[in-house]
């Protein structure tokens, strides 16, 4: 008999991100779900340029993920400001020269109150954060995704929009009505190859659930025991839904609004 020894021949490769050589855009970076989301894209292999009203904060993220080899840019901005939305999203283009996904994920938080307590200004305040930015962003991303031959747009909706919300009800029609925007520019923009989706996270531990806890001590329980796991989601969790959709991996998914909120909106 005569034996025979195959040898191995290793071969040294390099693990694929999700999002590698993608140029990803991020608003509401400087903190929470944004920066989560902006250390995973570019974890992922995505260049990533973050946006958010708060420089210092902006800074910190970009400094972090290029000490861990990534590739990140930060952009000021004011949500309230079309100017300077559209103003970041151009940067964008100045940066990298093109755009393949964008991740709208900032947001104003409303005092917490019922619907005959809520004020003009606040509903004038969830009307230019939560929907008009989003619209304005979507428009200038698509634009600049339109030159590279497509791209994905992510919008960070809410658990608030898909049911009553007694409690924060200017947050929620607003996320809503995000949400009917979600699925109006995916069936516009298919025949741009852009695909467009929608997340609804619950509770997530963020500084706005925290600003939430203080105006009504006792809220973080109350979301942790509806929700079936029992706890709040971590920013990262939301971000990877985030990325997947993002990715080539979902590119069969547009018009969706997603649930990411462990099982509290079953």
């Amino acid at each position: 008999m005569t034996n025979t020894t195959h040898t191995a021949n290793p071969t040294i490769s390099t693990p694929i991100g999700l999002l590698t050589g993608k140029v990803v855009f991020i608003t509401g970076a400087g903190r929470g779900i944004g920066a989560a989301a902006a250390r995973l894209f570019a974890a992922e292999g995505a260049a990533v340029v973050l946006a958010a009203r708060t420089a210092d904060a902006l800074e910190r993220v970009v400094t972090e993920i290029r000490a861990d080899g990534g590739v990140a840019d930060a952009v000021p901005m004011d949500l309230a400001d079309p100017t300077s939305v559209r103003a970041a999203v151009d940067r964008v283009g100045t940066l990298h020269g093109r755009l393949d996904g964008a991740f709208n994920n900032g947001a104003a938080f409303q005092r917490p109150g019922p619907l005959d307590t809520t004020s003009d200004e606040d509903i004038d305040q969830q009307f230019a954060v939560n929907f008009r930015s989003h619209w304005t962003a979507m428009n200038a991303e698509a634009a600049l995704m339109r030159r590279a031959g497509g791209g994905a747009i992510v919008n960070t909706s809410s658990i608030g929009s898909r049911r009553a919300n007694p409690a924060l009800p200017a947050y929620g029609a607003m996320k809503r009505a995000l949400n009917s925007l979600t699925e109006t520019a995916a069936v516009s923009w298919a025949g741009d190859r852009i695909r467009v989706n929608g997340i609804a996270p619950g509770g997530t531990a963020t500084q706005m659930i925290d600003t939430w806890e203080a105006a009504t001590p006792g809220i973080v329980e109350h979301i942790s025991t509806s929700t079936p796991f029992g706890r709040m989601a971590e920013p990262r969790e939301v971000a990877e839904v985030a990325a997947w959709l993002l990715s080539d991996r979902a590119s069969w998914v547009t018009g969706a609004i997603v649930p990411v909120d462990g099982g509290a909106g079953a």
